[in-house]
């Protein structure tokens, strides 16, 4: 009997830790709250049809890549990217404390971790 109790214990331990590292704590972000952890803050991630990548988003809207810049804003609650000659793409974002997650057509299409400010310096001229 003991053993069973125990075995039933562990399981739903298990189960506990499998909903937690699946990232349950996500939540879709409101445009308040997208505004408020981006603006002046750089991500860090990987996108899956892109890669990694490395962005600032200055308060004005302006992206600041290493190489690259951009226009951001927040719609509703999505928010919008575009990058020199493409047109603007609008995403839902899931966030969890400094992680985010850029949902379209309903998944996650990347991730990234939030990092105050603009550490690497990015669109500053040396």
């Amino acid at each position: 009997m003991k053993a069973r109790i125990l075995l039933a214990c562990a399981f739903v331990a298990a189960t506990a830790i499998v909903a937690v590292s699946t990232g349950a704590a996500f939540a879709a972000a409101t445009g308040n709250e997208i505004r408020s952890a981006i603006a002046g803050n750089t991500v860090q991630g990987n996108m899956s049809a892109g890669g990694a990548y490395l962005e600032f988003y200055d308060p004005s809207g302006a992206i600041k890549g290493k190489d690259y810049v951009g226009q951001w804003s927040v719609e509703g609650d999505l928010m919008c990217f575009s990058y020199q000659a493409t047109p603007k793409e609008c995403w839902n974002v899931e966030i969890n404390g400094d992680q985010v997650r850029w949902i379209r057509n309903g998944a996650a299409q990347g991730t990234g971790t939030i990092i105050h400010g603009n550490p690497n310096g990015l669109g500053k001229v040396p």
